[in-house]
Parts: C-alpha cells; sequence; structure tokens
C-alpha cells in the first residue's frame, strides 16, 4: 500500500472515530501539512465520502452522519492481486491464515462486480497452494510487535536459542522479515549491546515496556539483507565444503539465499559452502542441486550420502520388457 493510500484510510479512521476534527489537529496527529489535509480530504470527497468543511476561527472537518459509506473501489488489476494473496496466504505461516484468508475472499467476492467475480472465480477453481510446514506464529504475536517496531517501543521476552537455553531479552525492535518458511525479528539487543535477529517462533511473552528509544541505523541495506545475512553466515554445528563439477552460472539459480553459497573455481568446477546442525539435511541438498560432487569436509558428511545413495537404490524397482 502506497503512503498515501495508507495516509486516506487513516484520516477516514479518525473522521469516522469523532464527530469534529480541527484542521491542525488532523494534520499534527497525520504528521503533515495542512495543505496535504485538504488535498486529502478532496481525494475522499472524490471517492464519495460526504466529509462537511466547519466554518470557524481553526476550520475543520466532518464526516456527515447517517451517510452510506460507498462500496469498496478497486480497479480489475488491484483486485485481482488482492484475491491472488488471499488464496496463497497459507503459505506465509501464520498460525489460522488460511481460514481467514477464505473468509476475506468470500467478503470481497460479495462486493465486486460480476465480470471480476467470475475472473476470481476461474482463478479460485485452478489455484492451490501448498501450506507451510513447520511451526507457524500467532497472528495476535505479529500485530503486537509490529506496534513495537512502528512506535519504537522496547520489547521484552523470553527466547530459546538453537541449543535449547532460555534466555530473557530486552530489545529494540526494528522490523520483521518473513522468508516464507519462518518469521524473524531484527531489533537491537539492549543487553548484548549489538544487533539481533530473532526467531519468532522461539519467542515467548513478548510485551511492551513502555519504554521508548531512538531508532538507530541498520548495518545493511535492509532488513532482509541482513536477515538473509544472519542465516547464511550463522555459525552452526556442521560446517560444509563441496566441490561441484559444474560452472557457478548453471548451479547458483539452484541455491536459495539460505542454503549457503557457491563460489567459482574454474570454468567447469565451483565450490558449494554451507553450514547446518542436521547432517541428513545438508546431504539432502546436496543431491538436490542435481551434479556430481566432491565433499572436502566435513568427513561425518560422506558416510550420510553413503546412506542416502544406498536408500534410493533400495527404492528403485527395476522393471524388465513388458
Amino acid at each position: 500500500m502506497s503512503q498515501t493510500a495508507s495516509r486516506l484510510l487513516e484520516l477516514l479512521s479518525l473522521l469516522q472515530g469523532r464527530r469534529d476534527w480541527p484542521g491542525n489537529e488532523l494534520a499534527g496527529r497525520l504528521e503533515v501539512s495542512g495543505r496535504t489535509i485538504r488535498r486529502d480530504v478532496d481525494r475522499l470527497r472524490q471517492l464519495g465520502y460526504p466529509v462537511e468543511s466547519l466554518t470557524g476561527p481553526a476550520g475543520g472537518y466532518r464526516l456527515r452522519a447517517g451517510s452510506a459509506m460507498p462500496p469498496l473501489l478497486l480497479d480489475d488489476d488491484e483486485a485481482i492481486a488482492i484475491g491472488v494473496g488471499l488464496r496463497t496466504a497459507a503459505r506465509v505461516s501464520v498460525t489460522g491464515i488460511e481460514e481467514t484468508a477464505v473468509r476475506a475472499l468470500v467478503k470481497l467476492e460479495q462486493v465486486l462486480p460480476a465480470h471480476l467475480r467470475r475472473r476470481l472465480a476461474a482463478l479460485s477453481s485452478v489455484m492451490v497452494a501448498l501450506p507451510v510446514t513447520g511451526p507457524t506464529v500467532d497472528p495476535q504475536l505479529l500485530t503486537a510487535i509490529a506496534a513495537a517496531c512502528r512506535d519504537s517501543e522496547c520489547l521484552r521476552f523470553g527466547y530459546q536459542s538453537r541449543d535449547g537455553k532460555g534466555s530473557r531479552r530486552d530489545v529494540e525492535p526494528h522490523s520483521l522479515v518473513n522468508t516464507g518458511r519462518r518469521w524473524y525479528l531484527v531489533a537491537w539487543d539492549r543487553g548484548r549491546e549489538d544487533w539481533r535477529t530473532f526467531r519468532m517462533d522461539r519467542m515467548a511473552t513478548p510485551a511492551s515496556t513502555g519504554v521508548r528509544f531512538t531508532p538507530r541505523k541498520l548495518p545493511a541495506k535492509d532488513a532482509a539483507t541482513y536477515v538473509k545475512r544472519s542465516i547464511t553466515t550463522a555459525p552452526s554445528r556442521f560446517e560444509t565444503r563441496v566441490t561441484l563439477h559444474a560452472p557457478a552460472s548453471e548451479v547458483a539459480g539452484r541455491v536459495p539465499g539460505h542454503w549457503g553459497t557457491i563460489e567459482p573455481v574454474d570454468e567447469r568446477t565451483c565450490e558449494y559452502r554451507a553450514g547446518d546442525d542436521d547432517l541428513r539435511w545438508l546431504a539432502l541438498r546436496i543431491v538436490m542441486l542435481g551434479v556430481d560432487f566432491e565433499v572436502s569436509e566435513p568427513p561425518e558428511l560422506v558416510e550420510h550420502l553413503r546412506e542416502l545413495g544406498l536408500r534410493l537404490t533400495r527404492g528403485v524397482v527395476t522393471r524388465g520388457p513388458a
């Protein structure tokens, strides 16, 4: 959503919540100029919202009482984008999101014109979204942490590290990042005096402390870049180096950012570096690259690959000629 559209929704919400609003008070609440408020009110009127101007020394605005609100105004592309987003919501790893998205989609279809309903129905009849496996995050948790990020309020929560150790954290929250499978909070850890990435499914009872802070500059281009770097460089129980017998340009597209890195060795080979706490998962990832390889380290990985190869061989059924 654009900044202007978001501000219009907030302005409309304010006008619905109180009978009369002085113009300068609206400008202060939305942190914009009085001229911007006048332009936004004109936009709301163009959309069909009956906003009246009030006379007086300071002037002001009022949403006419008892008036029917106009229907949801979406162009074709916007409606289809929302429909597709709701249909694929099951992949966002939020608890209960699929059922909630279906309810929202039904409401959306009820207010769309017939030709858009037909287009959306065609998509719905053939689209299937695979649900995300693994831990999910409660939507109330997401919104509470998002509010703390927006309002620059410190958070306190329990946290369980990868090795199962528990601790209490007091942080300055910066951003939420979703990688598809997991949600992460990027925050400044006040106790450790450094930036940290927290998996949200490992957080317990986060609560705002009421303490405000001045946002710090993130040591990365953006929060997504910081999380990607944290995931790929975090120390793991096992670190692997594998020589792949294929050009780096051929293999790079098969390796998601959180799987590891590909570095060219020469025109025909490259090196794959990755880390994980599970050697079985590392072995499977290497096989999934679909090229010949040689393991440099760790030596324990070789045995897991050998077991995987035997298991795959036993699963192959050789059929003779019919």
